[in-house]
């Protein structure tokens, strides 16, 4: 598949939103279990900002791969059997909750509504985390269905595609929020590093899966199943006309493939390998800035990631539109 700019930028940013968004209210858990100390209201209040920046940008970035914006607001009017319309529903819905949970932080409303077998303090950021983060994990699901649903993209349509949108969206999120947490000065850097390594080697357990799959993998369409003639020595010459279409543009990356390994080793190297060793590097040497450069290479990683993901993709039509003469 050609992999459109617009549609990697937007499954990046709304990962790394949604991720950062996770992190925020996982520390608030553990600060509530007296697990770790307990971090300013500015702390909520700017990386909430930060993920609905994320969101947005994610959203705007989206609609440059559309042909007719003005008529956007369709998309959600299949929401019964498009995960693309679910999609376009569940992700305004994140951003609200996101927003309500930084503004209430930003309010002072966290004095308890009520308190749970005496111990637990449960206040309005409490539940609206609660309830975003199970929007949240929703919407991971809906962007990664889009892929993972399509039968005929055989590259796709692996549970695989979930898990890494779900493991490498939550890494980038907690990598940031450990660069945030280097920024702000909090003593927090450690904790969300760990869970940023654990879910980065979980996203290169899925992913690495992936693609020994997709490498090994064989089709079982060919150009004679195709067409439906069964000629031991079947060539195309030519697909009708002497130009490329909307076929050839869209269905096909055109690349080649030594730079299409490049891509996938730089990858690799930088989505899971240097932000993990910067983190490292980070406890060893209590740096501030090695964590915001693991965050900003793994994301530039990502970008390479995501765009593997669409030339890894072999639509069947290919099969037919091979050479244009």
């Amino acid at each position: 598949m050609h992999p459109a700019f617009s549609v990697i930028f937007l499954t990046t940013l709304i990962g790394a939103g949604q991720g950062l968004f996770l992190a925020l209210y996982t520390g608030q858990l553990y600060s509530l279990a007296n697990l770790l100390p307990a971090q300013s209201e500015s702390f909520y209040v700017l990386g909430s900002l930060l993920a609905l920046v994320l969101m947005v940008g994610g959203l705007i970035a989206s609609v440059f791969h559309l042909g007719r914006p003005e008529r956007a607001w369709r998309a959600a009017t299949q929401w019964r059997t498009s995960w693309l319309s679910r999609e376009v529903i569940v992700l305004p819905a994140a951003m609200g909750l996101t927003f309500l949970y930084g503004l209430f932080h930003y309010l002072g409303w966290t004095q308890p509504l009520f308190v749970i077998s005496q111990t637990l303090p449960v206040d309005a950021t409490l539940i609206i985390g609660l309830i975003g983060t199970l929007v949240t994990f929703l919407l991971f699901l809906c962007t990664a269905m889009i892929y993972a649903s399509l039968r005929f993209i055989k590259a796709w349509y692996s549970p695989l595609t979930v898990a890494n949108f779900l493991f490498l969206g939550t890494a980038s999120g907690f990598m940031l929020a450990a660069a945030l947490s280097a920024y702000w000065g909090t003593n927090l850097v450690a904790f969300y590093g760990t869970w940023a390594v654990v879910a980065t080697l979980l996203g290169a357990i899925t992913r690495g899966i992936s693609l020994y799959r997709n490498i090994n993998f064989s089709c079982k369409m060919d150009l004679r199943s195709a067409i439906g003639v069964h000629h031991s020595q079947l060539h195309q010459k030519a697909q009708g006309f002497m130009g490329g279409s909307f076929n050839t543009r869209e269905f096909f990356h055109g690349k080649s493939a030594g730079l299409l390994l490049m891509i996938r080793y730089g990858f690799l190297l930088s989505v899971f390998v240097l932000p993990v060793l910067l983190i490292l590097l980070a406890y060893l040497l209590e740096s501030s800035r090695l964590p915001i450069a693991a965050f900003v290479i793994q994301y530039l990683g990502l970008l390479m990631e995501r765009y593997h993901f669409f030339t890894e993709a072999k639509h069947p039509q290919n099969l037919y539109y091979q050479s244009m003469a």
